[in-house]
């Protein structure tokens, strides 16, 4: 089903709408990664075998996850570039809230 795909493009446009601004857009995308990240971890070290299951079949991996799912070939080589330029936009981001951080 593509429930996580229609998920991900309603909650990027809802985003794109409040916020307009080309950093929410990053925060969200690396927030939403994540999230799917920790839930893959629970998952995986969970000893309950219903909610991983339920994780498992439900919730992707990651937003890489659901690229390599959904697209293949040059697309998906396109998008999981894109994703990589997101992600180390977001790394530059919060280093440089890092470092602008007020000393204690």
């Amino acid at each position: 089903m593509y429930i996580d795909l229609i998920v991900l493009i309603v909650l990027m446009v809802v985003v794109i709408m409040f916020f307009k601004r080309f950093s929410s857009f990053v925060f969200f995308i690396a927030i939403f990664d994540i999230f799917l990240r920790i839930l893959t971890f629970i998952k995986n070290n969970i000893g309950l075998r219903d909610v991983a299951g339920l994780i498992d079949k439900y919730i992707p991996s990651g937003i890489l996850g659901i690229i390599d799912h959904y697209t293949s070939g040059a697309f998906q080589t396109i998008l999981s570039w894109a994703y990589v330029l997101i992600m180390t936009i977001f790394l530059f981001y919060i280093c440089k809230i890092f470092f602008k951080k007020k000393k204690i």
